[in-house]
């Protein structure tokens, strides 16, 4: 997909984003996001792609990080409620709870009888989350074994994305079928009819991009809401004594 094409699609789902904004504002409607995927699939890049046009009070980016040793103490999935919706409030939460069934299974940051009972009781917690009337959302972003090595040599090429590499992430392109397994037993152990995942090939970022978006949109029962748009007003005469421009003794140069 061309850069321009994917731009144009790209515009048309985020007004309809903003529509969505308005109408779970109007509706106090509560929505959450689950964003989990193999590393480098692109989850913070749709993400940021999501929040591009609309305001963080009400679409909230959730991107924890490793738990501290008073978090490893509590509730596993304490630290994760801590973060659910308010009346108003769209979370998209950039990993989550299934970090569990993922790389903590995998890397051994957990134990078989932690994994066991998280995935035994995840799929009870999330009937009890769309019981209490929230929307949740699944979504597993997938790529190639091949798109996800040229991605991380991407990554070390370029300056820009160092921050994004971590021991961490480069193990899991050597555990590439651990990871696999894991998944496949992740997905089909909480895959319910009350909380389905949806996969999402995304080895073409813009295509995947877009197609999430769509489909998110899809999902939730949103309305065109009428708004009232203000007009812009005329303004004021300047009063006498009142000088233009502001004072100050420091500028910014202007280098561009």
């Amino acid at each position: 997909m061309k850069r321009k094409e994917f731009e144009d699609e790209l515009k048309k789902l985020q007004v309809e984003l903003v529509r969505l904004q308005t109408w779970v504002k109007e509706t106090g409607a509560r929505v959450i996001v689950i964003f989990e995927g193999r590393d480098t699939a692109g989850k913070g890049g749709v993400i940021s792609r999501i929040t591009q046009r609309v305001s963080p009070r009400v679409f909230r980016h959730i991107a924890l990080p490793a738990p501290t040793e008073r978090e490893k103490s509590q509730l596993y999935i304490q630290r994760y409620v801590a973060h659910f919706p308010a009346a108003g409030e769209i979370i998209l939460f950039d990993r989550s709870w299934y970090n569990r069934a993922g790389v903590e299974r995998v890397m051994g940051f957990c134990s078989e009888p932690e994994y066991e009972r998280f995935i035994r009781l995840a799929p009870a917690i999330e009937r009890e989350i769309v019981d209490n009337g929230i929307i949740l959302l699944k979504y597993f972003l997938d790529v190639s074994q091949d798109e996800q090595r040229r991605r991380f040599a991407d990554r070390i090429d370029d300056p820009v994305k160092h921050w994004k590499l971590s021991p961490m992430d480069t193990e899991s392109v050597r555990r590439w079928w651990d990871f696999t397994a894991a998944y496949q037993d992740m997905l089909r152990d909480t895959d319910t009819p009350r909380c389905p995942w949806y996969l999402v090939p995304a080895d073409d970022k813009r295509r995947a991009r877009l197609n999430l978006i769509a489909h998110m949109l899809s999902m939730i029962p949103y309305k065109k809401i009428k708004v009232d748009l203000p007009k812009v007003p005329k303004a004021e005469p300047k009063p006498k004594g009142i000088k233009e421009g502001l004072p100050a003794n420091h500028i910014v140069p202007q280098a561009y």
